[in-house]
């Protein structure tokens, strides 16, 4: 009988490419002790981000998941990590950034297909198949599954990196009741590099594979309230997400996956010009954005990212714009993030608005950040040189 799982698996493992899986790992179902440690006192120290399942027994011991466990089946697809060509940020027509898992269609609809087509196959061959599917979203940890089931090790940025697609991959899991014997965990590690931790925007990673999730600039850029001086400052000009800490990977230089047509990006959605986003409309957003893994909070956190961009870039063609916001947008964040921005960009225009402003906003968190403004655009040094800090805007 044992034959029989080596051969299956053997030849699901083969089969991956076809089902458009790049790799395949088999994980014990054991519960995840050690996770469950660290997960306690990550919460003990406030690090999480508020996103994740809160239930801590859920996200360790597969037995609350699914009865009489057998093995996990890890997956990762792999995802492009450069632009052919991308459009120019200039003056004018100064553009954002999307994080590379926003581009091409929302990786978890991705996944769930290539999850459904390898149950497809499974039940196949085995009529009594029984699965628990699960990708971001699910109550396990995707990284501790691939992990252990030797998809990876787990790198100090916090990314699972495989030493043949470097951390550019998308993670899902099967539970299933499939007795298949575990793979070994991959043996590589980081060693002694610390370019992710050195180069973090935020010192959001707190040491090697430790993050605090709510410093986190990924994080921050999903948030829908207003923003700290310091992170807005430190956001640059992404949109939705970060990758610092994988760009600056020494396993992923060179590394750019083309393969998966689904998750190839549309260069005006993941590098848009930033003006026309700040009166995009729902109908508009969801037709241009709906399919994306950005949308899913909406469109409000990325048009407050968009009118900080502006800010970080100083633009000043912008101005008028901004000015719209700060005058005419329903929401008290935009308000406030316009009257930050004007700050930041200067200038008697912006200085004149904001005064108008002041005397007529009744929203408590506006009325602060516009007289935050005031005070700022005020000082003789106008801020002059910000721009170049760590988490900078990248044309």
């Amino acid at each position: 009988m044992t034959d029989r799982w080596e051969k299956l698996k053997a030849e699901m493992k083969e089969a991956a490419q076809s089902l458009g899986i790049d790799k395949i790992g088999i994980a014990s179902a054991d519960p995840f002790v050690s996770l469950k440690q660290i997960l306690l006192k990550h919460r003990e120290l406030g690090r999480e981000s508020g996103f994740e399942e809160p239930d801590i027994e859920k996200r360790t011991n597969p037995a609350l998941l699914f009865d009489n466990p057998q093995s996990i089946i890890a997956i990762a697809v792999a995802y492009p990590a450069k632009l052919k060509d991308p459009p120019k940020s200039e003056p004018g027509a100064r553009r954002g950034i999307m994080s590379r898992s926003a581009w091409g269609d929302d990786y978890h609809k991705v996944l769930r297909d290539r999850l459904a087509k390898l149950e497809a196959w499974l039940r196949e061959r085995v009529p009594e198949l029984r699965v628990e599917s699960m990708v971001d979203t699910g109550a396990l940890s995707d990284r501790a599954v691939a992990e252990r089931a030797g998809i990876g090790w787990s790198a100090k940025n916090c990314s699972i990196i495989s030493p043949e697609l470097g951390s550019w991959i998308y993670l899902g899991e099967m539970i299933t009741n499939l007795p298949f014997t575990p793979d070994e965990p991959v043996t590589e590690s980081c060693g002694s590099c610390t370019k992710c931790i050195d180069a973090c925007p935020t010192d959001a990673l707190v040491g090697p594979g430790q993050l605090n999730s709510s410093r986190c600039i990924s994080f921050v850029t999903q948030t829908k309230g207003m923003l700290t001086d310091e992170f807005m400052r430190k956001i640059g000009n992404r949109l939705y997400g970060c990758d610092t800490c994988q760009t600056v990977c020494p396993v992923n230089r060179g590394k750019n996956w083309t393969h998966q047509q689904e998750l190839q990006p549309d260069m005006e959605l993941v590098k848009p010009l930033l003006v026309p986003l700040l009166t995009i409309g729902n109908k508009e957003f969801q037709a241009r954005y709906g399919r994306t893994s950005s949308a899913w909070r909406g469109k409000k956190p990325i048009q407050r990212n968009a009118v900080i961009a502006l800010g970080n870039f100083k633009e000043a063609g912008a101005v008028p714009d901004l000015i719209r916001v700060l005058e005419q947008d329903t929401r008290p964040v935009l308000r406030g993030t316009a009257a930050w921005s004007l700050a930041r960009i200067g200038g008697e225009q912006a200085r004149t608005a904001l005064l108008a402003a002041a005397d007529k906003e009744s929203d408590e968190e506006a009325q602060q950040a516009i007289a935050n403004a005031l005070e700022q655009i005020n000082r003789a040094a106008n801020f002059d040189g910000q721009n170049t800090e760590a988490g900078g805007t990248n044309d």
